[in-house]
């Protein structure tokens, strides 16, 4: 299969220049200022329009348990979600049993996606145990390219685990150049808030965010990067929510500590306000680490313009309004965690980071791309267009009008955590490997085609 772009203007982390590209299989072969037609089976004409490298996304959970109930989306409807969105790969996280071994989470979620993925993947490890043999399963995933392991510093007595445990797994990664993903939140010091709230009888949503106060996050962000420093491996802190912590990641940054974070759209775009709406409709919004106070949001816009925080993702792990977060109608902490996100993405950081003047369309490229497979063991394959590069591409058109809604999104999911939001700019053209997948809001891929990426531990090279 051979495909000719023509008349487009690609964008990558580093440059932005008019020119052909020519996609032969599933791999860019040439670029070009003018690539004469060959007779490729399919020339597409994106005059007017952007070249994008497809979105990563390395924070989706997808058919995820949680709370007595699963997440909405599975590798079915979340990866088509994804893909109209102009996200061509996802890492999504393998969640270890508490007395398992991690490769048996690995077969699991392996059989969660096989015949359901729509665009390529990749499996973080959540570990919950490190048992006897728990850095010998590290080491072993690392072969089986789980390049990256996530563990929690918060929800005690069901995913937390203690400092002993993280040491011990980044010294690990230290050696095997795998990346440890930190949910950082001082779990114990909420739970005794939160256990305050409840026999005071504060029992609707904005309580979740209230017994999560920013020094529990920002403490927990310290504390991970001291270890992370004491056994000389690189940190990742996800889902970074406040300007206390991202003043945590800043000054190691500035000290040369290998630290990394992200933050997501709804800490960039929405504040604690939403969890007092009326009608319980603040459960929509109960995710964590939760929504802050307005004055964060310009600080973490900052934050990604001046690369304190290197990726967005979205943290999508949707919940239904209607028959799941009411399993906490009565009780904020039995609401499920989580909203979801992974269609909106690139709509969202392009309107109201490049529109607005936040941020430069190659900031733009590096944040929901090429950063992320840089820090996840995929670039150069994913992340760049680039000859050799797989033709991961979205036809950007930046002069789209576009008004999210659920009525319309493909999140198999009864609200938008961004309803009514009006955007400009959209995916109109979906490539995944050099095969259209969405072309004008239609999803034309195949069920089952998207691939389990092996990822490269990246070692020592972390600058």
């Amino acid at each position: 299969m051979t495909t000719l772009i023509k008349n487009g203007t690609i964008v990558t982390s580093q440059r932005t220049y008019r020119a052909d590209l020519l996609i032969e299989n599933e791999t860019i072969k040439d670029i070009a200022e003018s690539i004469p037609a060959a007779n490729p089976e399919r020339v597409i004409d994106a005059t007017g329009l952007l070249l994008l490298p497809g979105g990563i996304d390395v924070h989706t959970h997808l058919d995820m348990p949680f709370g007595g109930t699963t997440s909405a989306d599975d590798f079915e409807t979340g990866t088509k979600a994804a893909a109209f969105g102009g996200t061509t790969t996802l890492i999504d996280f393998a969640i270890q049993p508490k007395g398992t071994r991690m490769r048996d989470a690995l077969d699991t979620w392996w059989k969660k996606a096989d015949s359901k993925a729509s665009i390529d993947y990749g499996l973080h490890m959540i570990v919950t145990d490190l048992g006897e043999a728990g850095l010998e399963d590290m080491d072993s995933l690392v072969g089986e390219g789980v390049a990256s392991f996530k563990l929690f510093m918060a929800y005690p007595g069901v995913l937390m685990v203690d400092d002993a445990t993280i040491f011990k797994a980044l010294g690990q990664t230290a050696k095997n150049g795998a990346l440890i993903c930190m949910h950082a939140e001082n779990g114990g010091v909420i739970d005794v808030i939160v256990q305050r709230a409840l026999a005071e009888g504060k029992r609707a949503p904005i309580y979740h965010a209230l017994t999560r106060p920013v020094k529990a996050e920002a403490e927990a962000v310290h504390r991970a990067i001291a270890m992370a420093e004491i056994s000389g491996a690189p940190i990742y802190i996800v889902h970074l929510s406040s300007e206390d912590a991202l003043n945590e990641v800043r000054e190691a940054r500035d000290r040369g500590v290998p630290a990394f974070a992200e933050t997501c759209p709804q800490y960039l775009l929405l504040t604690v306000d939403e969890l007092a709406r009326a009608n319980f409709e603040g459960a929509k919004y109960v995710f964590t680490p939760p929504l802050r106070e307005k004055h964060h949001l310009d600080k973490l816009w900052q934050g990604l313009r001046e690369d304190h925080l290197q990726v967005v993702s979205t943290d999508h792990c949707p919940f239904c309004f209607k028959d799941q977060k009411t399993l906490g109608i009565d009780d904020f902490t039995k609401i499920p965690n989580g909203g979801p996100g992974v269609e909106n993405r690139l709509q969202l950081i392009h309107h109201h980071g490049v529109n607005q003047g936040r941020l430069n369309l190659n900031r733009f490229v590096e944040l929901v791309s090429t950063t992320p497979a840089k820090l996840f063991g995929l670039y150069p394959k994913k992340g760049e267009i680039a000859v050799g590069s797989d033709a991961d591409i979205v036809i950007w058109d930046a002069n789209a009008d576009h008004v999210i809604s659920a009525a319309t999104h493909h999140m198999r999911v009864d609200y938008s955590m961004f309803e009514g939001f009006h955007v400009k700019g959209n995916a109109k053209i979906v490539l995944s490997r050099g095969e259209v997948i969405v072309e004008n809001d239609k999803f034309i891929g195949r069920t089952g085609r998207g691939r389990y990426l092996k990822r490269q531990a990246r070692g020592g090279a972390w600058s």
